[in-house]
């Protein structure tokens, strides 16, 4: 059974930072791909960043520069650190992996980055 649980969100004020976790079970981070979406309120949830089975990431243009994705094989982690963090990037952030076809998601946390 798949399993991702999302910590780190918050209240920050612009220009700050924050480290998002996904901490997974049932399958393992260092040899999937593993995506970080987000979702703020009346849009549709979009892609932020990614990173391949290979370890290679990718990023959404909004967040280039910005975000960094990365994972821990002995923790089981996959991380999200958020720097220079803008208003639009309040949402909340969910954890994504595809497993046989089926997505799986976490519970999601909230990022409110005021002005």
């Amino acid at each position: 059974q798949v399993q991702l649980v999302e910590s780190g969100g918050g209240l920050v004020q612009a220009g700050g930072s924050l480290r998002l976790s996904c901490a997974a079970s049932g399958i393992i981070v260092s040899i999937k791909a593993m995506g970080w979406y987000r979702q703020a309120p009346g849009k549709q949830r979009e892609l932020v960043a990614g990173i391949t089975s290979g370890g290679r990431p990718n990023y959404a243009d909004s967040v280039k520069g910005r975000f960094t994705i990365s994972r821990d094989g002995a923790k089981n982690t996959v991380y999200l650190q958020m720097n220079n963090l803008k208003p639009d990037d309040t949402a909340v952030y969910y954890c994504n992996t595809v497993l046989r076809e089926y997505n799986y998601w976490g519970q999601g946390t909230q990022v409110t980055v005021s002005s």
